[in-house]
């Protein structure tokens, strides 16, 4: 029995291959994903997600999304996260992403008190850059 993972954008699937195990966020907090896991879905919060495969970690910055456990047509382990928007963590630009998160603090500050909407969205720039920062930097 193996375990297959498969992290899917929009655009393509970023990564596909064997692994040891996925180490993700759901809305109900952390958890991890093993061969033989049972069959499941949940939503998936924005987070660092980890692959831990036979020659090391890949982590992605997954900006929300959704996971999908189950079996592949051989009947072994596959689970798949599904992503709107998904970076693997050693192709993030960290100075394009501390711009982003520098410019972000400016507007959420300007924003504070005065515009609902401009400070949610001020607010929601701001998760992302740091949430790219820390893929970016291995803290998860």
């Amino acid at each position: 029995m193996a375990l297959t993972v498969e992290i899917v954008a929009p655009e393509a699937t970023l990564w596909r291959g064997p692994a040891k195990a996925l180490v993700a966020r759901s809305t109900e907090g952390n958890f991890t994903i093993l061969d033989q896991h049972t069959a499941m879905a949940a939503e998936l919060v924005s987070s660092v997600v980890r692959v831990e495969s036979e020659d090391g970690e890949i982590a992605f910055a997954v900006h929300g999304g959704s996971f999908l456990v189950g079996r592949d047509a051989e009947g072994e382990t596959l689970a798949s996260v599904f992503a709107g928007v998904v970076e693997r963590a050693g192709e993030i630009d960290v100075a394009r992403a501390q711009a982003a998160k520098e410019a972000a603090e400016a507007k959420l500050a300007a924003a504070k008190g005065e515009d609902g909407a401009a400070e949610f969205i001020a607010h929601a720039a701001l998760e992302r850059a740091e949430l790219r920062l820390r893929a970016a930097a291995k803290e998860y």
